[in-house]
């Protein structure tokens, strides 16, 4: 499917990446490349995935589960195939616990932590709120408040990627296989 706006060309992406301090290859990626049409929002956007992502507080790999279940939930398939290789390589999962997040609470592989973040996402897809017993469960299981703060913040900001990439239909890499480990599309994807 055509995106709705062309990607800004990849020399002008990663020339604003330079200028903002940002590697080559992530300017190159098609979400950047589409942000990149409003410079001043772009920097302030990479500011928080830079903070949330380097300097967090919630542990990378509760982040990369929570991000991988809007992703599925939402059918961001570009969102589903990025962090699963940010997963993978700086989160640790493996492809079971992909493959188990999409139906989460059938699974015994997860953690409580786990289960209580996964909660938190689904309580927020489906309500646009955190409710009493999951938050108190993310609060049992996360403890300090910095982190359920961060927490809260995180989910709000990849449901709002999740839109933003699907609204402006941004595509995952050519030559990029979808859905990875297997290929296998959730429900939600069928309709883009």
């Amino acid at each position: 499917m055509k995106t709705r706006l062309e990607l800004v060309p990849l020399e002008e992406a990663r020339r604003l990446g330079r200028e903002l301090g940002i590697d080559d290859a992530q300017a190159s990626r098609g979400a950047f490349r589409m942000l990149a049409h409003h410079p001043d929002l772009l920097r302030q956007v990479f500011g928080l995935l830079t903070m949330l992502a380097t300097r967090n507080k919630l542990e990378s790999r509760l982040r990369e589960l929570m991000i991988m279940r809007i992703g599925w939930t939402t059918g961001s398939d570009y969102e589903w195939f990025q962090h699963y290789r940010i997963g993978k390589a700086q989160a640790g999962l493996t492809d079971a616990e992909f493959i188990a997040v999409r139906d989460w609470r059938y699974s015994e592989i997860f953690s409580a932590a786990d289960r209580a973040v996964l909660a938190a996402v689904d309580d927020t897809r489906e309500h646009g709120r955190i409710s009493d017993a999951v938050w108190a469960e993310c609060e049992k299981e996360l403890r300090e408040p910095a982190v359920l703060v961060e927490m809260v913040v995180a989910i709000g900001n990849w449901l709002m990627f999740s839109q933003l990439l699907q609204t402006l239909r941004v595509p995952i890499e050519a030559g990029a296989t979808p859905w990875p480990p297997d290929g296998k599309a959730p429900a939600a994807a069928a309709h883009f």
